[in-house]
């Protein structure tokens, strides 16, 4: 197999991979959109997104995860290894951690105080 064509699968698995993600998301957006959401079942939603056991961490930490591989791949493949590519990446995957992240669960406290993820 020539490079050109390990380059071609492996668009094409991210292409999908993606595709599969963003369908999940989809399904995700629309539970949380049900009009018969309670506010505890709400927070309990918002908490899996951020307190999932498999990956740790959650959704967010996972798409951190993802953003900051990228990060450490650009560093090593950017022309001048000027960080142009790498520390925007990285910046991105500290602002889905510290920023998204603490955001979710602040308003899973404010609907459910008593933090009960059922």
């Amino acid at each position: 197999m020539t490079a050109a064509e390990r380059s071609r699968t492996r668009l094409e698995r991210v292409r999908a991979a993606a595709g599969i993600a963003a369908l999940a998301l989809q399904q995700i957006e629309d539970d949380l959109k049900a009009d018969d959401v309670e506010p505890a079942e709400f927070a309990a939603m918002l908490r899996e997104l951020i307190e999932d056991t498999d990956p740790p961490g959650g959704l967010m930490a996972a798409l951190a995860q993802l953003v900051a591989t990228a990060a450490r791949r650009a560093e090593q493949i950017e022309p001048d290894r000027d960080g142009d590519a790498s520390c925007p990446l990285h910046e991105a995957a500290a602002l889905i951690t510290d920023n998204a992240g603490q955001r979710l669960i602040w308003a899973a406290r404010a609907l459910d105080r008593q933090g009960v993820a059922e």
